[in-house]
């Protein structure tokens, strides 16, 4: 089950250099339901994710680099590529800080995972957050691939 917030911060904080970062680069091969391949550094993986906004289903299958790159142009729509920064917080949670890249960028989204529901709705985000667009559809990734979009 994946539990997140999501965040639309309005500047980069300061010296992400410091924060562990990863080359994320993903395509979509159906949206509804989601069905996603993703290269995270020099890891692949195929994942199918429920209908949701704030929770749902996640299953992860983890691909070689030879089967990522034959599922590529089956994509449909853009492959988003974006630089995930991942910053910790004072309780305990981490921030993944999603700094697009191509016709995507300038956008900066955060997402904030959760164990459970009630833990996602007593989240109090620091301001440097930004709105929160969890329940917006047009920041879901796979909305993102979609050839028509529009920022």
């Amino acid at each position: 089950m994946e539990i997140e917030r999501k965040f639309l911060p309005e500047k980069l904080p300061e010296h992400l250099e410091n924060y562990k970062m990863h080359r994320i680069e993903q395509g979509y091969l159906n949206t509804d339901p989601v069905i996603r391949i993703r290269r995270s550094d020099d890891d692949y993986y195929l994942t199918y994710k429920s209908r949701g906004l704030l929770s749902r289903e996640e299953f992860n299958l983890p691909l070689n680099a030879r089967s990522y790159e034959h599922l590529k142009p089956k994509a449909d729509g853009r492959v988003i590529e974006k630089r995930r920064y991942l910053i910790p917080l004072d309780n305990g949670l981490t921030v993944e800080l999603d700094v697009f890249e191509g016709d995507l960028a300038p956008l900066i989204l955060a997402e904030v995972e959760f164990e459970n529901e009630d833990e996602a709705n007593a989240f109090v985000p620091p301001a440097w957050l930004g709105p929160d667009v969890t329940f917006d559809p047009h920041y879901h990734n796979s909305t993102m691939s979609r050839p028509d979009y529009k920022l």
